[in-house]
């Protein structure tokens, strides 16, 4: 599935508002006919590391909740508390939120930052393969 900007603006209007969870929630609440529909929730979170998690759920507030909490014993979060959400998608489908957690999770750290801070446009150039020969990871320069 690629990559459009439209299905991140409402969520990531959202999270620049504080109150991340409660925002997200009126945000979709604005639309009548979401409430009958079953949501799932890619989502970021930084860690105390500086590290990203990437993750899906049904239930972004209690996912959000153990993840802070360290309630998921074997969790990557779990010994990188405090986490941060700083991103969030939201699917009807549930194969369409996995397929989503699947692709952030195989982005570089730069192009997650690139949807963490709303740039989308430079999303195409950070897909490109970089074979730039003063940072070829076989030839040990760079």
């Amino acid at each position: 599935m690629p990559l459009k900007r439209s299905s991140f603006k409402t969520v990531t209007l959202s999270l620049s508002k504080g109150g991340i969870v409660r925002n997200l929630v009126s945000e979709l609440s604005k639309f009548p006919w979401i409430h009958w529909m079953k949501k799932y929730f890619v989502y970021i979170l930084e860690c105390n590391d500086g590290s990203y998690y990437t993750g899906v759920t049904n239930n972004l507030e209690k996912r959000l909740y153990e993840h802070e909490n360290g309630l998921i014993k074997g969790c990557y979060t779990h010994g990188r508390r405090p986490v941060h959400l700083v991103f969030c998608d939201s699917f009807i489908k549930i194969l369409n939120a996995i397929e989503r957690e699947k692709q952030i999770k195989g982005w570089s750290r730069k192009k997650k930052e690139a949807v963490i801070n709303g740039k989308f446009e430079i999303l195409p150039e950070l897909s490109k393969n970089k074979t730039d020969k003063h940072n070829h990871p076989l030839t040990g320069s760079g």
